[in-house]
């Protein structure tokens, strides 16, 4: 990381650049995506910025006719590799699968809005370049977002990843029937969870899956806990429940010998339906790093995808 200066809510355009340079990946289903990156990198090939696009990327733009000879040299199958600002360009789930290529010690990301709702995204897709430009004035701020730890005992998990930043979950995996999840922490019982499923969400995760089965809110920055949440109880009374991050966390389901989903930040595989299988969640020693800008912090985010505070919305 070059450096950068937080705090500040304007910039000069004529400061000297930091001379960064960016990884770029995105979404290629996304139509929006092309012109965006087109801009982007005239913007920053323009000023004489180095960036690293991602390989898929550089042949979208060759197929659309968009692409020059910077776009064919700039191509690369990791663009994470030796970069200052991964940038992203999707939504949230484009971000998830950024943050995993990036890793717990790789690159702070940039999100740019390609999607519909962009939680995890600090930037629209219109406005690029403006954004580019308090980012190379200095004008940002890294947040280090909590991940958790994750390992299957007793059951093969192959493509999963070793660690989430939004959320584990367990779900039925279509069946009607609900499965029974025996939940502990740190050794102790928690509760058994009669339910659709269950979600244990980080801080970054409460406005994900956790936030649509009613759990709460959780401000990313500065909170060290973790969410867990279950998918349509059987009781009312089984409620969402905050527990520290420090904590270990143990699920095994027991109700049938079915299979069961497991996913991990979205990525899902198929376990065996028995008590021999044990889900071991946990605080990871690594974070995610995300990129964020001068007036647009969580509260902002939220009042702005939640529509908090404008008349007529329920």
């Amino acid at each position: 990381m070059t450096g950068h200066r937080d705090g500040l809510a304007s910039y000069d355009p004529d400061a000297p650049l930091l001379a960064m340079t960016y990884g770029i990946t995105g979404h290629s289903g996304k139509d929006a995506l092309w012109p965006a990156l087109v801009e982007t990198t005239a913007w920053l090939g323009g000023r004489g910025l180095a960036y690293r696009l991602d390989r898929p990327l550089a042949e979208g733009l060759a197929a659309r006719g968009l692409a020059d000879s910077a776009h064919t040299a700039a191509a690369t199958d990791d663009p994470v590799a030796g970069v200052d600002v991964l940038l992203s360009f999707g939504g949230d789930g484009t971000m998830l699968r950024s943050a995993h290529r990036a890793g717990t010690s790789g690159p702070p990301i940039l999100g740019v809005n390609v999607g519909r709702l962009g939680f995890l995204t600090r930037a629209d897709v219109g406005e690029v370049a403006d954004v580019l430009a308090q980012v190379e004035a200095g004008h940002y701020s890294v947040e280090d977002r909590t991940t958790l730890d994750v390992t299957v005992e007793g059951a093969e998990a192959p493509g999963l990843p070793a660690w989430a930043l939004n959320d584990v979950v367990v779900d039925k995996s279509g069946t009607t029937s609900m499965i029974q999840i025996e939940t502990s922490v740190d050794g102790l019982f928690l509760n058994t969870y009669w339910a659709d499923g269950l979600v244990v969400a980080t801080p970054t995760g409460s406005t994900a899956y956790a936030l649509s089965v009613g759990g709460p809110i959780v401000v990313p920055s500065g909170a060290d806990v973790v969410v867990v949440a279950p998918i349509a109880p059987h009781t009312l009374t089984a409620r969402p429940i905050v527990l520290p991050a420090a904590c270990e966390l143990a699920l095994r389901v027991a109700t049938r010998d079915a299979a069961f989903a497991f996913a991990v930040d979205g990525i899902s595989a198929l376990l065996p339906g028995h008590a021999d299988v044990t889900i071991r969640v946990r605080r990871s020693a690594g974070t995610v790093r995300l990129v964020t800008l001068p007036g647009r912090d969580v509260f902002a985010t939220l009042r702005d995808k939640l529509s908090w505070g404008k008349g007529g919305v329920f």
